[in-house]
This record gives C-alpha cells, structure tokens and sequence, in this order.
C-alpha cells in the first residue's frame, strides 16, 4: 500500500478533538471520510499528536496509507476541496512504507497565545486575560520546566494513567509581540492537557498569585493545582512536528493581534 506524508492545519473550534471518536466530529474523522471519497473505503489515516477538543493546528502531521497510487499533488488538491474550509492540507509527500507519524516524530512544538487586549475577531485563537502579566516572571518561571522532570502534576491522569509523566522538556520560552504573550513548548511529547496545565500555571506566575517555589514545589511532588488553573483550548497550537533531518522553525502566529485601542 503506499503511504503519504501529510502536514495540515486546522481550526478546532466545533471539533472533539483529532481523535477519530463516536457520534462527535473530529478532525481525524473528517479526514477519513474526505481521504474515502478520494481513494475508496480502504485507507487509514494516524496523526502525530492528538489534540484536545477546540485546540488548533498550524503544522500536524499524519500519514495516509491508501490502496492505490495518486500524485500527492493531486491528493492535496483533491482533499482540500472535499474538507471544510477549517481543515486545510498544507503538503503531501510520499514516504517509505515503514514511516509513522506519530512513533516517527523527534520532537513536537506547541505554542500557546494569550491577548493583553479583549477582541473580536481572535477569541477563537487566543485566551484574552485582563490582568496585567509580569513577562520577566513567566519567562523565569517557564525556564524551571524545561529539563528531565515527573509532570504528573500537570497530566490529566484520567486519560494517561498508564503513561509515565516523566517527559524531557527541551525548551520553554516566553516572549510578547504587539498585544500577544506567545508561550512556546518544545518536549518529545505531551501529556493529555500538559501544555494548557503549564500555560495556566504560567499566566497565575505573571499575576502575581503564585511563587517560583510553588512551580519548583509541582515538579518535585504531586499537587492537583494545576488542573483548577487549566488555559482554554482557544489558546492552544501545534506548531511543528519534527522529524529526523527536519529543522525547527521560528515561532510564528497564524495572526497578528492589532488592536486600536485597549480594552477598559
């Protein structure tokens, strides 16, 4: 069977998630029955990273195997215009029929954006938090992840509970443009609601209600704190998949928040 590469980027909002599921709509789900109407009932389509329910994508990755051969030109083509308009394959690429996305992949990037001011028309892809942010605080604190840690503090164990919550963290940086905070995640993978755990956590260090040492104190034994201060999906993006030979990107936002004025 030949075995595609495909890189996509989607809107979560209305969506359960990437996993395919009963009677709810994913993004998964969505793909296959575009991915059927293209190449017939024989294909299969397995993500890189399972986002949550109304989390984005910029940069997914999943492979596509299928019963027969077609340009991967044409199969980009082909699904985009069979998915909505909230789903939107970026490329496609023939690989080798031992490639998996998900097992295959190095590294995964999330970012995580948080707006200084209230606005329209970037609810659905930010998290709009009224409180001033002490930036040098978060970026300190952010710095305390990264490295070899048990995050069992910031998993939702429901869901991981057969999973170890020792992940090695390569990168947690912070930084603002214009009236975005961007949060940028970098580890060889997530727990379930890790990412937006961690972003809670961060926003509660810039308002002042949590110390350096709470954060240290989370690493080192379990506390279910975290899971009270959870940042909305709105916020949440996959950014990149990385793979060997691939490099990491700069960070980039889908969009840049420009507001006129603030918010009173």
């Amino acid at each position: 069977m030949p075995k595609y590469k495909l890189t996509i980027e989607y809107d979560g909002t209305g969506y359960r998630g990437w996993q395919i599921q009963k009677n709810a709509r994913s993004i998964q789900g969505t793909l296959i029955q575009a991915a059927q109407q293209l190449f017939g009932p024989d294909i299969d389509i397995q993500g890189a990273g399972r986002t949550d329910a109304g989390v984005h994508a910029m940069g997914q990755v999943a492979h596509l195997d299928a019963a027969r051969e077609i340009p991967p030109q044409k199969i980009m083509t082909g699904l985009n215009d069979l998915l909505p308009s909230n789903i939107n394959i970026l490329s496609v690429e023939k690989v080798n029929a031992r490639f998996h996305a998900r097992h295959h992949a190095l590294s995964r990037t999330y970012l995580y954006l948080i707006s200084t001011c209230r606005t329209a028309f970037g609810k659905r892809y930010v998290w709009w938090v009224r409180d001033a942010l002490n930036i040098q605080r978060m970026q300190t604190a952010g710095r305390l992840f990264q490295g070899f840690h048990d995050f069992a503090s910031f998993a939702d164990r429901r869901v991981d509970k057969d999973v170890s919550s020792r992940v090695k963290m390569d990168a947690v940086d912070v930084t603002s443009r214009e009236s975005l905070i961007i949060l940028r995640f970098s580890a060889s993978h997530f727990l379930w609601r890790m990412v937006r755990r961690m972003a809670g956590v961060l926003v509660e260090v810039g308002r002042g209600n949590l110390a350096l040492a709470d954060v240290e104190k989370m690493l080192k034994q379990f506390s279910d704190v975290p899971a009270k201060w959870t940042a909305p999906p709105s916020g949440l993006f996959l950014m990149q998949v990385l793979y060997e030979g691939d490099r990491t990107e700069t960070v980039r936002v889908p969009f840049l928040l420009t507001p006129e004025r603030g918010s009173s």
